[in-house]
């Protein structure tokens, strides 16, 4: 996924009320719109090196995006609402060896009346889930807090698999420079231990690195799960 226009270099002030972020670019304060309602956990330090996107959309409250972050030397995208579109992408380009045979891509998949799910490639469902944690060198996490959304999920791709579904998880992990995934359990238990039960009914986890810069990102290749 290129980025359409050139990416602002700035350093971040701090975050607050969730959506949104003060970024000093030069001499100037820039409030951005921060796409992520995660916790962020680990990349909001003072004085951060931060990439931000710029849209003159005149409807926009906000004009600019942060897309990337920098922290312990890793360039971290950050961007949830870009996770699907790399993803997507890499479907149509036989980029992820799980799905190169897949003859149709649905986004959206209506699963039931409360629950979507991101893709539907042929009878394999696909629920895709941002990284953005790094708390050791080269290993990156999920969830960076308590997500009942996630375990709703997981407990919903079960049930599937008795629809004759196949379903699986995609751990995108848009953070330069991993080599491994792991589960958060001490984040949330709830949440692992629904993993634990989901492999184990036939539930299948995947994780992808990312090649993470100001002018694209793109999915480079899987890295090992240590949870397995």
């Amino acid at each position: 996924m290129k980025f359409t226009n050139t990416l602002i270099k700035g350093k971040l002030i701090k975050r607050y009320k969730r959506f949104f972020a003060d970024i000093k670019v030069n001499n100037y304060i820039i409030t951005a719109h921060c796409p992520n309602t995660g916790s962020m956990m680990g990349l909001l330090d003072k004085n951060n090196e931060v990439w931000i996107s710029k849209n003159d959309d005149p409807k926009r409250k906000l004009k600019y995006t942060l897309e990337i972050i920098k922290s312990n030397k890793n360039l971290v995208g950050i961007n949830t609402h870009r996770t699907n579109r790399i993803v997507e992408e890499a479907l149509k380009n036989k980029n992820i060896n799980e799905f190169k045979n897949v003859k149709s891509i649905k986004p959206e998949f209506k699963f039931s009346n409360d629950t979507r799910f991101d893709f539907l490639c042929d009878k394999k469902i696909i629920e895709v889930k941002n990284v953005t944690l790094i708390r050791e060198k080269k290993i990156s996490e999920f969830p960076d807090a308590i997500t009942s959304r996630g375990s709703k999920h997981l407990i919903k791709l079960v049930e599937s698999i008795k629809k004759n579904y196949k379903p699986y998880v995609i751990f995108l992990t848009q953070i330069h420079d991993i080599d491994y995934f792991r589960i958060a359990k001490d984040i949330d238990l709830n949440y692992y231990n629904n993993y634990i039960d989901a492999k184990k009914a036939g539930v299948n986890f995947l994780c992808y690195k990312c090649i993470v810069g100001p002018k694209e990102i793109k999915i480079d290749k899987k890295i090992k799960i240590l949870n397995e």
